[in-house]
């Protein structure tokens, strides 16, 4: 049952979990949600269509309706859940995890999302505790819904003329390849754009800077304004500028603001994970925004904006959330909204790296991970080492810490799906920088025999 963790359930198939593991899931779902219908959709991934086929089975069995959208982007079952009243629904998918891997992310009414403490954990327990699956006196229907078009049109009502920019996109063998032609059109220049749940040329995960390498150099030979990057399930999107140079996905929250506060002059609530620079609230708040930081991950960022009535948001895994998406994230939503500035910009004479120089300011080490078993421990003792050292103007305490000094800032916090404490700090220099990760590494090394 170790494929059961707090956003949804994933892990490596026939290892973490099995084809009986998700009819089990399929079972108890319309009793977990009080439903009798439930959309589903699945990525490209091998093993994909084995736990689609027992997931329909539990369902059915238990006397709901299957509507099944079939092969979709992740975004595509969040849009179909709340655009058609769904209480319940389920994809199928690993999102960015090698191809060995899968998994299921459940959401309810209004693609509100399902975690461990808000449904995922109930069912895990039922399965532990062998509660019984009996068949239904009448079995459940599997409806064909094709939802396709009804997504495509909500997407384009974002799409602005991009015709005098140079854009490249890697599609990552994942399921973007769904929509971007459809979406984009033949202009701009494609890597990996057909369908492949074997992910042949790179794993799907845009964090990883191995598997940008492609796209950067496509950026390069080709003059591009622009690279972007999908994840396997297209719920998340990256970029590159127009000298390959990778750039960190919390500052397009700010480049976003030109969007929603430039052009719709919405200036609410947006909301920032517990990670992402300082330089986003810098640049923002004298747009007219209002930043509020929570914790990491969609079962937590997508409640939250909701709860603040939030206009968008986003964090530093490349996850961006809208309020005109049922406050949920779409990566190809979001590139839609970032080419749209990003078009306007050029015509001002702006290039990509422009713009973000204007919202970068500060030096960043990116998510630094060491293994480590007394997590807690170690992450007190660098809390209490710098507290100790300097006085902080800001302290955070969910989602691990974040504590604010004057000249940088540092979060440490314990990864909810995978076993490392991840350390991000940020500075105003690159001297003060390396500084604060040495003394880090130092506590986390040495005294608790953390490896990086």
């Amino acid at each position: 049952m170790g494929a059961f963790h707090a956003y949804d359930i994933r892990g490596i198939y026939n290892v973490d979990f099995d084809k009986h593991t998700a009819y089990k899931v399929g079972y108890f779902l319309p009793a977990l949600l009080d439903t009798d219908k439930v959309l589903v959709g699945r990525d490209c991934r091998v093993s994909s269509d084995e736990i689609h086929q027992y997931l329909l089975e539990g369902i059915t069995d238990a006397g709901a309706d299957v509507y099944d959208i079939g092969l979709s982007t992740t975004p595509m079952v969040y849009f179909g859940t709340a655009h058609y009243g769904f209480k319940a629904s389920v994809q199928i998918t690993a999102s960015h995890n090698p191809a060995e891997y899968n998994g299921m992310k459940v959401s309810r009414e209004n693609a509100l999302p399902v975690g461990l403490d808000t449904g995922l954990g109930t069912i895990k327990g039922w399965i532990e505790e062998g509660r019984p699956t009996p068949a239904a006196p009448v079995k459940g229907k599997v409806i064909p819904k094709d939802i396709h078009a009804d997504y495509l049109e909500f997407l384009l009502r974002y799409k602005a003329p991009l015709d005098g920019l140079k854009i490249a996109f890697d599609l990552s063998n994942g399921m973007s390849c769904l929509y971007a032609r459809e979406i984009f059109g033949d202009a701009p220049d494609y890597i990996y754009d057909t369908i492949d749940g074997r992910f042949p040329n790179h794993e799907p995960n845009p964090l990883n800077p191995k598997n940008v390498v492609d796209l950067q150099k496509l950026v390069r030979e080709k003059g591009s304004d622009i690279g972007v990057i999908f994840d396997g399930d297209a719920d998340r999107v990256m970029f590159v500028d127009e000298k390959g140079d990778f750039i960190s996905p919390d500052l397009m929250i700010a480049l976003l603001g030109h969007y929603f506060i430039g052009e719709r002059g919405e200036k609410g609530i947006v909301l920032q994970d517990i990670r992402s620079s300082k330089a986003v609230g810098e640049y923002l708040e004298p747009m007219g925004a209002k930043m509020e930081t929570w914790k990491v991950g969609r079962a937590n960022a997508a409640l939250k904006l909701r709860e603040l009535d939030g206009v968008w948001g986003g964090e530093l895994a490349g996850h961006y959330y809208f309020r005109d998406f049922f406050y949920s994230d779409s990566g190809l939503l979001a590139s839609l909204l970032v080419l749209r500035v990003v078009a306007g910009l050029k015509k001002q004479g702006v290039s990509v790296s422009q713009a973000i120089g204007r919202i970068a300011r500060y030096q960043n080490s990116g998510e630094i991970n060491f293994r480590i078993e007394d997590k807690q421990g170690a992450m007190d003792a660098v809390k209490d080492f710098f507290m100790s050292r300097e006085k902080a103007t800001k302290f955070m305490d969910f989602d691990g810490y974040r504590i604010e000094f004057p000249q940088w800032w540092l979060n440490i916090r314990p990864s909810n799906t995978e076993p490392y404490l991840r350390f991000l700090c940020e500075a105003t220099s690159a001297q003060l920088l390396q500084e604060k990760i040495a003394l880090t590494e130092d506590i986390l090394v040495k005294q608790f025999g953390g490896k990086r």
